[in-house]
């Protein structure tokens, strides 16, 4: 099964009709399993930074403070240990620490399929002819996305000052990204790294080269189920 969305140029004026795979862009939406991929993901992303030393990295004498019995005092081994002022940390945290959490291929591709599918349906999703440029300037880029912001339901894309639009395409175009890269609303990146992080970060999807790129995203899809 499949159905159709209106392409349009860089003019913001329709050029065609792209047909979309009903298993890419009509999923259901499962929230569960996205939460489940979105948080697996943004703790792989994880770099710990906190480190604390224990008592075998602190500095300090390992000689016994004072003999083990007469003195009056409670027993003691070394001045490193943690009951010290000066000694090492019991319990803190690690750099060594891995917060990496299994997610396999096919519930990536499922949580991919179901935000593209609920964003499409919430009319979020602008599909583009191309938006290769011949020579990176950022003038063009502004008139792309003035004109693209006149497609009903997309108004706020050009004036939304965070995350307005995440724009993917099937190859980089090196004057694009450099055209678009001022824009600090924006986010370019290739449709074979499409994933549901970022979609949800960003409001608007726009797809160029939209024939090759809604084949590229149902080939993802087709990948995990051989």
């Amino acid at each position: 099964m499949s159905m159709d969305a209106k392409v349009y140029n860089t003019r913001g004026k329709a050029a065609g009709k792209v047909t979309l795979p009903e298993s890419v862009f009509n999923v259901a939406w499962n929230q569960d399993l996205v939460h489940q991929v979105v948080t697996a993901m943004h703790a792989n992303a994880r770099t710990p930074i906190a480190h604390t030393k224990d008592r075998s990295e602190v500095s300090g004498t390992g000689r016994k403070p004072w003999k083990q019995k007469g003195t009056g005092n409670a027993r003691h081994g070394s001045r490193r240990s943690p009951i010290w002022r000066t000694g090492g940390v019991a319990h803190g945290p690690r750099n060594e620490k891995s917060y990496a959490q299994k997610v396999n291929k096919k519930m990536r591709a499922k949580a991919l399929y179901a935000v593209l599918s609920k964003k499409l349906k919430d009319g979020e999703v602008l599909f583009v002819d191309t938006l290769a440029f011949d020579a990176p300037k950022t003038k063009e880029a502004k008139d792309v996305l003035a004109a693209l912001s006149k497609v009903d339901g997309f108004s706020d894309m050009f004036t939304k000052r965070k995350n307005a639009a995440l724009i993917a395409g099937v190859s980089t175009n090196e004057a694009a990204v450099k055209s678009f890269r001022n824009f600090g609303n924006l986010q370019l990146e290739q449709v074979r790294n499409l994933n549901p992080a970022d979609l949800l970060k960003y409001k608007y999807l726009v797809i160029a080269d939209a024939e090759e790129a809604v084949k590229a995203l149902e080939a993802r899809g087709s990948k995990q189920t051989t």
